[in-house]
């Protein structure tokens, strides 16, 4: 008896210090699945409680656990208000994840806990852009005059339509905003989103700006020093936009691939993305690639001597002639646009960003893109089989079956739509011949197999039919 009594104490020690062994681990040395889950937690509630003024807990319910990956459900945040800074781990106490905000410059993750570096990028966007009345029409002002059309409103109340998770749809018509809608938990109509990859649009569009203003080439080869001597010399700008690059980069997110780890472990993101092996010649092979973008992001910024210079050029060039004063482009650690994925901006201003477009990149009566550019980011490069242009796809986005040849199989839509598309259901399209901008976003996972192809082509078949009664 003496003896078993002994066993059990030995096996219960051994398990104890087996147990404080793996807490130990996971506490000080966290698998890198607990630290890119970490990150992204203290990244999510950072950037939605500093720039949409939402609820820390709220955040977490709501953005990083709803959606249902295992892991992040037990997560846990700690806001410290008084340093700006959201910490997340695992049980509140492993993976260490750190995000810091920094204003106007949005949140960053911190990765490698560095933030002394952070203090070196802190840049207060300039906010010299025309005032938005009031009292004038959107887009020059803030007041909207809904359609009278019963179509449009039954379309705007209709579950199915707007889909799971709407936090915002609005449609814009010849330049006004004809119908909106916005979903619980959204506060007012200048409350800033997160629009995912509709940002790798706007990196475009950022391009051109600069080769409107004469300081880029998008076919100019050797783009960074480190890729002298070899193939990737050979990248331009253009391949970097188009998916073509030939680089070696993952876009898987169920787990530890390229992109979340760029995104979530990476303190330098288009280091990370640059180090990686050339697989393909470039521009012969499409591979939907983050870090093609944010790498593009870095090429741009290189033009300006000055990183000041450089992290003021959206918002002096593009967002706020726009009058996008709700927009915020986030940085990695060491100061790179998260061009890929990480700007928020009100829906309206997201909007108004696919109005731009629409207009060919003219806004009130002055040209910002060069003439022909959104025509070519529109055109569907060789490589990727049609579908994808420079930062814009040309159909609406594939719901569970990755595979499917046409996403708008058994849709009527108009031939000359194209999509800007982004995680989690953010979707704009723009239908030049309608002379229609149909957004619609929100927290809508993939699994839920909503189709916004339906709400664009009920809102086409809603106009066409209104005019079709106005000629008549």
């Amino acid at each position: 008896m003496r003896l078993a009594l002994s066993i059990v104490k030995w096996l219960g020690a051994i398990a104890l210090l087996v147990f404080a062994a793996v807490a130990a681990w996971l506490r000080f040395a966290p698998p890198e699945l607990i630290r890119v889950g970490s990150n992204y937690a203290a990244k999510i509630v950072c950037s939605n409680v500093y720039l949409a003024n939402r609820e820390p807990e709220a955040v977490l319910s709501e953005d990083v656990q709803a959606p249902g990956h295992p892991l992040l459900r037990l997560m846990r945040v700690e806001v410290d208000a008084s340093r700006s800074v959201v910490r997340a781990g695992l049980f509140g106490t492993m993976g260490n994840g750190l995000a810091v905000s920094r204003g106007r410059n949005g949140c960053t993750v911190v990765p490698d806990g560095d933030m002394e570096a952070l203090g070196l990028l802190a840049v207060t966007p300039p906010s010299d852009g025309p005032s938005v009345s009031t009292s004038e029409l959107w887009p020059e002002g803030s007041r909207v005059e809904a359609s009278q059309d019963p179509a449009i409103a039954a379309i705007l109340d209709s579950p199915a339509l707007m889909g799971p998770g709407m936090r915002a749809v609005v449609i814009v018509r010849d330049g006004r905003i004809i119908g909106e809608r916005f979903g619980p938990g959204v506060l007012n109509h200048d409350q800033p989103l997160l629009g995912w990859s509709m940002t790798k649009t706007v990196t475009a569009a950022i391009v051109g700006t600069l080769v409107q203003a004469g300081k880029l080439s998008v076919d100019q080869g050797n783009l960074l020093s480190q890729w002298s001597g070899d193939g990737r010399s050979e990248i331009t700008l253009a391949h970097l936009l188009g998916m073509e690059s030939g680089l070696a980069f993952n876009e898987n997110y169920g787990g530890v691939s390229d992109v979340t780890r760029m995104l979530y472990l990476e303190p330098d993101m288009a280091a990370f993305v640059a180090s990686r092996p050339l697989l393909h010649r470039p521009g012969e092979h499409f591979s939907y690639s983050s870090g093609s973008t944010v790498l593009a992001s870095r090429v741009w910024q290189n033009v300006f001597d000055d990183p000041k210079a450089a992290h003021e050029w959206p918002y002096r060039a593009l967002f706020s002639p726009l009058g996008m004063s709700t927009t915020v482009l986030e940085t990695d650690a060491r100061g790179t646009f998260v061009g890929s994925s990480s700007m928020y901006a009100s829906a309206r201003d997201w909007a108004r960003f696919g109005q731009f477009l629409l207009q060919d990149g003219v806004w009130n009566g002055r040209r910002i893109l060069p003439e022909g550019w959104v025509e070519w980011m529109r055109t569907p490069t060789e490589a990727s089989g049609g579908e994808y242009g420079r930062g814009v796809w040309l159909h609406g986005p594939r719901v569970n079956d990755a595979s499917a040849q046409d996403p708008d199989a058994g849709f009527d839509l108009p031939e000359d739509t194209f999509w800007l598309i982004g995680h989690d259901g953010q979707t704009i399209a723009v239908i030049p011949s309608r002379r229609l901008v149909v957004l619609r976003m929100g927290l809508t996972p993939n699994r839920l197999a909503y189709r916004p192809q339906s709400l664009v082509e009920a809102v086409v078949n809603a106009v066409d039919a209104e005019r079709g009664t106005a000629v008549e």
